[in-house]
């Protein structure tokens, strides 16, 4: 609890939220410098945001050489820590990491079970927004994707290639990935019907192809290919 504290009181800075905002949605290193030109706010200020963000954990920082010569400079980068904040405590991940188990032991069947539920959620996700986008362009509809996807914390930026009707797009900020690092063929399944879900609650036929996991060595984010069928 009294960490819990410690976050909500980091956080509770606009200024401070929004620049661990800007940490998840970009999930690269960051200098002083860059954070106080992207908030117009003076390098001294932004250096403190980022040591308040540091001192709870929620980032980490160390030391990279410019390649310019002279001394390293310091850079920030999202910790992997995941936080939590719940009032009172609840623990939903080891209730998760129950339900992932024990449709593991199921073989088969729990995998089935495991991406049909996945992908049910995704559509109940994009149900109120199904039909607001009965008249609109792939363009729009795919907006309405990607913001789905920045309140769910996923913070992916879509690219729509409108020659081949394909859309790319990265997962920045897993919200299962805690739970993938034990049971990570199950979660990513689970994880991957949820955004086939929220692509077929607005297209037809869509066919949704991994290019890269984040778990992979060298990958900073889940990248996805969507290829539309048919467009309502």
């Amino acid at each position: 609890m009294e960490q819990t504290l410690k976050i909500t009181n980091v956080l509770s800075d606009p200024t401070r939220f929004h620049i661990y905002e800007y940490l998840v949605e970009h999930h690269k290193e960051v200098s002083v410098n860059e954070i106080a030109k992207q908030f117009d706010i003076h390098p001294n200020v932004a250096r403190l945001h980022l040591s308040k963000l540091e001192d709870v954990r929620m980032v980490t920082s160390y030391s990279k050489k410019t390649g310019k010569g002279g001394r390293p400079s310091r850079v920030y980068r999202l910790s992997d820590r995941v936080v939590e904040l719940n009032f009172p405590h609840r623990d939903y991940k080891l209730l998760s990491s129950i339900m992932i188990e024990s449709m593991a032991e199921l073989g088969e069947t729990g995998k089935t079970i495991i991406y049909e539920t996945g992908k049910k959620y995704g559509m109940d996700v994009m149900k109120d927004e199904k039909i607001r986008a009965e008249n609109m362009s792939t363009e729009e509809k795919i907006k309405l994707l990607e913001d789905a996807s920045f309140l769910l914390g996923m913070y992916s930026n879509f690219n729509y290639d409108n020659e081949n009707n394909r859309v790319y797009f990265e997962v920045n900020n897993c919200p299962f990935k805690e739970l993938a690092s034990t049971n990570q063929e199950m979660v990513c399944s689970m994880h991957n019907a949820f955004i086939q879900g929220m692509f077929e609650s607005l297209f037809d036929d869509v066919e949704l192809i991994t290019k890269h996991n984040m778990f992979e060595a060298g990958c900073e984010n889940c990248a996805y290919v969507a290829n539309l069928k048919l467009v309502k």
